[in-house]
């Protein structure tokens, strides 16, 4: 046994199989993408920066219920509402604390019209903390900036549901 053990030592047996098995994926093909300029498949259920959605006529979809609020676990989000003259309620104040926000995606799931919903963006880095105080204008924006890509998720998705 001490023989077998000295003739490891000598021939270096681990550095030798090591060597072997960098050469087998040094001819393989590259799974490594280059991340600013490709980018990999992201999931229908991916859940990132909020956005508000608005039906086909222009019309904003929230109907004030705030079930999104009280569902919150963080409480990032704070809606005002108030009754319009037709006497469908219609949200005056939609403010979400994406500083507090714990991306689990319970308000899409609590809301009745999928007003509210994470869109596929992961990319919404930004120099201050002030600028990840979203309010109902810059969702809205973002809900027609990915309604394209919100629209699909939500079909795929719809059999989970």
């Amino acid at each position: 046994m001490k023989i077998f053990k000295i003739a490891y030592a000598f021939f270096l047996k681990e550095i030798f199989f090591g060597h072997l098995k960098t050469l087998q994926y040094f001819f393989k093909k590259k799974v490594t993408i280059n991340y600013p300029y490709e980018k990999g498949p992201i999931s229908p259920r991916f859940r990132g920066e909020h956005a508000l959605r608005r039906y086909p006529n222009g019309e904003e979809r929230c109907i004030a219920c705030k079930l999104c609020e009280a569902i919150c676990p963080a409480q990032a989000i704070t809606i005002e509402s108030e009754e319009r003259s037709d006497g469908s309620r219609r949200t005056t104040k939609y403010d979400i604390d994406m500083l507090k926000c714990i991306y689990c995606g319970l308000c899409q799931e609590a809301c009745p019209v999928d007003a509210i919903v994470e869109s596929p963006n992961f990319e919404f880095a930004t120099e201050t903390r002030e600028e990840l105080y979203y309010n109902k204008e810059k969702l809205l924006a973002n809900g027609d900036r990915y309604e394209y890509a919100l629209r699909g998720a939500i079909e795929s998705d719809t059999k989970h549901r």
